[in-house]
């Protein structure tokens, strides 16, 4: 929905995340950047911007070989059109690095396409893999856009296996090797590695209805990415079909067209039409796909389908639409019945996750709930056993990492230690042995080799760009893979970040962070600019680095500013309890505990009470509308960017999983939209809005101006055309945030 791309949970990312990822893009006016030249030593939107990146650069689609002895990745030398790849290996026992294919070969195989960057969300905003180790790790599958080639790594030679003019989607190759599937015009595909001979798998598929294919608002909302999914014996595929007859289309119009072109999104409302999806497993030897039962009801979500490792039963998640009952079906793929096997329920929603995992002794799988209020392991059997709590405690599983089964152990990520910070932890599937493995305090992201022996632990804290080392299990570090010192921002003699917590006027304790000016001086009063997000799923108080966003408020404290940031209860990290205040009713518990925090800061000697401003993108931007309408006695000045005005505008999955169905809950629909009070406002506003966004329709912003105008208030508009959710090209993001700068700089 509206997120930023500090993902810290991963279990269930909302799409409201997504604007707090991209809220580190947008910008300003270079021409207007400061009211004065910058000193050395200050940073400037222009170089927060441009090359070479302030946050380093990290080794990119990182793979383990099958025999997870050697990881590979793309190292790429130079920077714009001087740039050329490479992929190289590193041998984990040794750390020996070593290349794979050169940049030359890698061009040779497949051009790189004219390059446009996509501002796209759902599953536009995940780039599709480049490359795929063959399941005997002697050969590499390397994808274009219209292309797939073979690459055997020994001979260092390729073969195409597909090439034409038609997009090419979600290959994936085989378990066995012997194939490569795909999504050609709404059907899967598959095509051998052997001979090259294509064959249609699914046939019917169109725009309308998908087979293997996703829509928009599945991955947006669900985090879901594939449609279909081999068997591990490699003799079928499962996938779902996804009908979208009646899911309305919005027209997303190209505003460089004469003619009034347009793209049409097909994009589901509260209380409108949701696609349908089935279930339907295909043989690799033919015939006709059979259909899973998923019961009578089809106005439901199918978030998640696994493979059990005897491939002749599915395990289908199943939700309601009103997402408080989450089902598990048992399915034989032979005959196409199901029987339930486990339920979830809640009283408020369900926070989908990918934390299943069946053992390879068909007997048991894990499995995570947030029934205590917190989201813990479970392991389960198929005996109908009372489930075996892994883990307890007054904090989250954040995902599951790997399982070694011959050791009995579970690795996971979990905000244990502090719920401003992620680290790796072990358990033994008997519940014993649980141990914190990551020490350095910050944020852990790690990705372990399939046997889960070794893993790459990707590192930052909230002053440190990310940095890759390799290690043991236990925490022995083998290997730094990247170090990603960027010795520039020594230049810039960065303030501290400081986290602390206040407690909210009826005595929840909230965690803060606070960036103070350089030489700040206690006995003199400055501005503040509070930032926000507040909605599910995401957190801006957390001690990782958050690239050109912290960079800008750097920036904004080097000119005078505190820097301030409350996690309001609805945010991630403190447990699906901390979350469920915001159900029913969006901008209310959010607002009270964001006031609290203005109220705080208006209580500190240091602090100008009188120049409090706030800013946020996508739901950020929402809450700094409610802020701006309901609290202007605290927040004098907003910056509001890519805002849900009413959310009416917005998808169905999000929007019904917290404020409810449509019409019976038509009050809190009203009741959350900050449009309701727009003539309330009394400060300065600045709102930004690419009519290109596929996510927070730019008619959000119409709306608004419309209920503006109609109140006789005016607000200062940015309209950036044709630019997405996630403003990501940097003239764009330049003149943006040097805009945004300056309207701080005039008015607070």
């Amino acid at each position: 929905c509206m997120r930023s791309r500090l993902v810290v949970r991963a279990t269930v990312v909302s799409s409201l995340l997504l604007s707090f990822l991209f809220a580190e893009v947008p910008v300003v006016f270079a021409q207007q950047e400061t009211r004065t030249a910058a000193k050395p030593g200050e940073l400037t939107v222009k170089r927060i911007f441009a090359e070479p990146s302030l946050s380093g650069r990290l080794m990119s689609d990182i793979a383990w070989a099958p025999d997870g002895k050697r990881l590979s990745y793309f190292e790429t030398k130079g920077i714009g059109k001087a740039a050329k790849t490479e992929l190289w290996a590193m041998e984990a026992a040794t750390g020996e690095c070593f290349p794979l294919i050169s940049a030359e070969k890698l061009e040779m195989t497949l051009p790189a396409p004219p390059s446009k960057e996509s501002q796209a969300t759902g599953a536009g905003q995940h780039a599709p893999l480049q490359y795929q180790w063959a399941p005997g790790g002697d050969a590499l599958l390397l994808e274009g856009p219209h292309a797939l080639a073979w690459f055997d790594l020994k001979s260092q030679t390729a073969r195409l296996l597909v090439n034409g003019k038609e997009d090419l989607g979600d290959a994936k190759i085989s378990p066995d090797g012997n194939y490569v599937s795909f999504v050609r015009n709404h059907n899967l595909w598959l095509v051998s590695t052997v001979h090259g001979k294509e064959r249609a798998l699914t046939t019917g598929g169109n725009e309308e209805v998908r087979k293997g294919e996703l829509d928009w608002v599945y991955p947006e909302e669900l985090q879901i990415f594939t449609g279909y999914w081999w068997a591990p014996d490699s003799s079928a595929i499962a996938y779902l079909e996804m009908d979208e007859r009646k899911v309305p289309q919005f027209p997303l119009v190209d505003f460089e067209s004469f003619t009034g072109e347009a793209e049409l999104q097909r994009y589901p409302v509260p209380g409108g039409a949701n696609p349908v999806v089935r279930v339907l497993v295909a043989l690799v030897s033919g015939g006709e796909p059979r259909p899973m039962d998923l019961g009578v009801e089809t106005d439901t979500y199918v978030p998640r389908v696994n493979w059990l490792p005897d491939s002749k039963h599915l395990a289908i998640q199943r939700l309601n639409r009103a997402q408080a009952i989450l089902d598990m079906l048992l399915c034989n793929t032979t005959t196409g019945k199901s029987v339930p096997f486990l339920s979830d329920k809640d009283a408020y929603w369900i926070n989908v996750s990918d934390d299943l995992r069946f053992l390879k002794d068909g007997k048991r799988f894990l499995w995570s709930s947030e029934r205590s209020g917190y989201r813990h392991l479970y392991l389960y059997d198929f005996s109908g056993k009372q489930p075996l709590q892994l883990t307890k405690g007054d904090w989250e599983v954040s995902h599951v990492d790997g399982v070694d089964e011959a050791k009995d152990v579970v690795y996971f990520t979990a905000t244990e230690k502090s719920p401003l910070e992620r680290h790796l932890y072990r358990v033994g599937l008997d519940g014993s042995g649980f141990t914190r493995i990551t020490t350095e305090e910050g944020t852990h992201r790690v990705n372990f080799a399939p046997d889960a022996a070794i893993y790459v632990d990707t590192y930052s804290n909230a002053i440190t760009p990310p940095r890759q080392d390799l290690y043991r299990a236990d925490g022995k570090k083998l290997a730094t893979l990247n170090e990603n010192k960027v010795a520039e921002l020594d230049e810039y003699h960065l303030s501290r970040v400081e986290f602390f917590t206040i407690k909210s006027h009826d005595s929840m304790p909230l965690n803060c962070s606070m960036i103070k000016p350089p030489n700040f001086d206690p006995a003199k009063k400055y501005p503040v600019l509070v930032y926000t997000y507040g909605g599910p799923h995401v957190q801006v108080v957390v001690n990782a680095w958050a690239g050109s966003r912290f960079l800008w408020h750097q920036l904004m404290a080097q000119k005078g500013y505190i820097i301030f940031s409350l996690d309001n209860r609805g945010s991630a990290g403190r447990g699906h309890l901390f979350e469920e205040p915001i159900h029913y009713r969006f901008g209310a518990q959010e607002l009270s505990d964001q006031r609290d925090g203005g109220q705080w800061l208006k209580g500190q000697p240091y602090v100008d009470a009188e120049r409090i401003g706030i800013w946020g993108w996508g739901y950020g931007g929402h809450m700094t509308l409610h802020a701006m309408f309901k609290a202007p006695q605290i927040f004098k000045v907003g910056f509001a960017g890519g805002p849900v005005t009413d959310w009416h505008f917005y998808d169905s999955i999000y929007t019904e999983r917290y404020i409810g169905l449509l019409p019976v809950n038509e009050d809190s629909y009203m009741e959350s939209s900050p449009t309701e009070n727009a003539a309330k406002l009394k400060g300065k506003l600045l709102i930004a809005h690419g009519t290109g966004d596929d996510n927070v329709h730019y008619s959000n912003t119409l709306t608004l101006i419309d209920d503006l105008v109609k109140a006789g208030k005016y607000v200062e508009v940015m309209v950036l055309p044709g630019r997405g959710h996630g403003v990501s090209d940097p003239p764009a993001q330049r003149l943006l945030w040097d805009r945004v700068t300056k309207f701080f700089l005039d008015n607070l």
